[in-house]
């Protein structure tokens, strides 16, 4: 059951609902937003309004879901496989595989790859495959497009390997000895990035393959995110999010910028447009909102507001520029609406 409530008394705060299953991602794009849930229940609703417009179910529980850009389709996947809904009206189509399907990914072309076991696929919107990739060494944990859909990176233990259409061998291998658990293409194309077991985050030069490492984090990096300039990329791996600056000749032989608010973070998520703004999530149930590329390398900085939840903070997204969605372990999502796309 999802129940909805307008809040009116919430400064800020545009709507509420509340899911039945604990919320373990969000998605958001066009008019509507995902909600999955760790025991498989998928909930789309529309942005504005947290008005529920449809729902799957994915047996064997969820771990993402992903909404194409222009709104009109949804991947969700899971531990036994993955699924896939049209806004058409056309019931969804779930695929039970047997083997883990970490996450999913949309190429600007319409078509999505899917993370299963030891190999991604790609597949149309309704659901028929158009290629795969050859097995990787382990089981395939991030994808990421590149040159707007024409090449297909995915992370496995020991590298990261980029596919083109039709290419069951990857036509680039970059290889890093350990477990990538995050991966993040920066919209130039310019840099692929991946956080890691082993507490650092590796960097490729797309160019010439050159590679950089930054290490020293206190935990293992699994969440990485570029703005939409590619000039930026946020990182976890310790209480302080780092931000790292990519312009230029990249961020060898810098500091990155440190936000201090969660002894544990969650979730993060740029703000679409640009303008240096980036929300993260903490296990105490705060989100916080942060001019994230002020100030100078090494400094330290204080969230420019927060917005308190009585529950750990599972996910973030945003729906355009002004309304930040918030994901917590009770199973509330919370859409929070900004004042100006400028102003935080």
């Amino acid at each position: 059951m999802t129940t909805l409530t307008n809040s009116t008394t919430t400064v800020g705060t545009a709507w509420e609902i509340a899911v039945d299953d604990a919320p373990v991602a969000l998605s958001a794009a066009g008019d509507l937003v995902a909600v999955a849930g760790a025991e498989g229940s998928v909930v789309i609703a529309e942005a504005a309004t947290g008005r529920e417009v449809g729902r799957l179910e994915l047996p064997g529980g969820a771990l993402s879901v992903a909404i194409a850009r222009d709104g009109q389709h949804l991947a969700a996947t899971g531990p036994t496989g993955y699924a896939l809904w049209s806004r058409s009206g056309v019931s969804a189509l779930t695929v039970e595989t047997g083997a883990w399907s970490s996450t999913a990914a949309w190429a600007d072309n319409g078509r999505v790859a899917v993370a299963s076991g030891r190999r991604a696929l790609v597949l149309e919107p309704a659901g028929e495959t158009l290629w795969s990739t050859e097995p990787a060494a382990s089981t395939v944990t991030d994808l990421a497009w590149l040159r707007n859909g024409r090449r297909l990176a995915v992370a496995a233990y020991g590298a990261v390997r980029a596919h083109e259409p039709h290419t069951e061998k990857p036509v680039v291998t970059y290889p890093y000895i350990g477990s990538h658990l995050a991966l993040a293409v920066a919209p130039t194309g310019r840099w692929i990035c991946s956080g890691n077991q082993d507490a650092s985050i590796h960097i490729w030069r797309t160019r010439d393959g050159s590679e950089l490492t930054m290490s020293g984090y206190r935990e293992k990096v699994s969440r990485l995110a570029f703005d939409d300039t590619g000039y930026w990329l946020a990182a976890d791996g310790a209480p302080d999010v780092t931000v790292w600056d990519f312009s230029g000749k990249g961020p060898a032989g810098t500091a990155p910028r440190s936000l201090r608010c969660h002894e544990t973070v969650t979730a993060l998520v740029w703000r679409p447009g640009g303008a240096g703004h980036l929300a993260s999530g903490g296990q105490d149930g705060t989100v916080a909102l942060w001019r994230a590329t002020a100030g100078r390398p090494q400094a330290r900085l204080q969230p420019a507001r927060t917005l308190d939840g009585d529950a750990a903070v599972t996910a973030l997204a945003w729906s355009g520029p002004d309304l930040l969605l918030a994901a917590h372990r009770d199973g509330r999502v919370r859409a929070h609406r900004l004042p100006s796309r400028t102003s935080l």
